[in-house]
């Protein structure tokens, strides 16, 4: 059992997904950082696919009721184990221990596994919280009680583990459409030629980027499937790249996606940091 002192600003109980069920209006939701998130499941020894805790801007502080392996991965957080700072990513926490992750200093969302991963109800499939759409376990909350799996042997390659997440800047790559035909020329160089500032109005659902604004051609587009890493453009002209939660359809235009790797990079640019967009063939 792992109990849940403090939470924390947001901290969500994150899986690999809610795969198959776009059909129907499901999102898969997920980590935001799924490579870093995959990494701290490893590093503990974890099943993959195995449930562990999605930490945005630290402030998380849990105990165990038994001895176990924890590794955090994504934004470099500082830890401390019973007021004790601890060099990470793979560390021993005893039982009765205060576990505390502090605020990053750079990055914006922390991965907490613990050997034997988190037992919270699979809801279709997936134990990940979807804040838009209120599947899955509710935000962790003070006083949370959540159950752990059998431990298991850490991972021996710990020393290696890296994980990708940028300061105050990050380049990221895109593939052009499907819908980039309803902006102009100018329009799309302004995409590749701006320096977007990630703007505070961001979440698990998408992050909003400032810098100009885009506007496409007149005329209604029918509402359609998106997928994580959508650049859609709303008729503010301000980007927003769909996140872990966004919604399966949208009725703007998108301009361009993501690449799968850039699009991790993102979900862990903090508000203010600045992004450019390199188009990719």
């Amino acid at each position: 059992m792992i109990t849940v002192l403090r939470a924390g600003p947001l901290t969500t109980v994150q899986d690999a997904g809610r795969t198959g069920h776009t059909a129907v209006g499901v999102s898969t939701s997920g980590a935001a950082d799924l490579p870093s998130y995959r990494l701290a499941v490893r590093l503990v020894g974890a099943p993959a696919g195995t449930a562990a805790l999605e930490i945005t801007l630290g402030g998380l502080v849990a105990v165990l009721d038994a001895d176990r392996w924890v590794a955090v991965t994504g934004a470099p957080a500082p830890l401390t184990v019973a007021g004790r700072p601890v060099t990470g990513p793979l560390v021993r926490v005893p039982a009765g221990a205060p576990l505390a992750v502090g605020t990053p200093a750079v990055g914006l969302r922390s991965y907490l596994a613990v050997g034997g991963g988190l037992l919270v109800r699979p809801v279709l499939g997936s134990r990940s919280t979807d804040t838009l759409a209120g599947l899955g376990p509710p935000p962790v909350a003070d006083g949370l009680h959540i159950p752990i799996g059998p431990d298991g042997p850490p991972a021996d390659d710990a020393d290696l583990a890296v994980s990708r997440v940028p300061a105050d800047a990050a380049t990221a790559r895109f593939r052009w459409g499907p819908r980039d035909d309803r902006f102009s020329a100018a329009d799309r160089a302004a995409l590749v030629g701006t320096t977007w500032t990630v703007s505070p109005d961001s979440n698990r659902v998408g992050a909003r980027l400032t810098g100009a604004r885009l506007r496409s051609a007149a005329g209604t587009l029918p509402s359609e499937g998106t997928v994580a890493g959508s650049l859609q453009v709303p008729p503010s002209g301000e980007p927003i790249v769909f996140l872990a939660d966004h919604p399966v359809t949208g009725g703007y235009p998108v301009i361009g996606v993501l690449t799968d790797p850039d699009l991790a990079l993102l979900a862990q640019c903090r508000p203010g940091t600045s992004v450019r967009l390199l188009p990719v063939a």
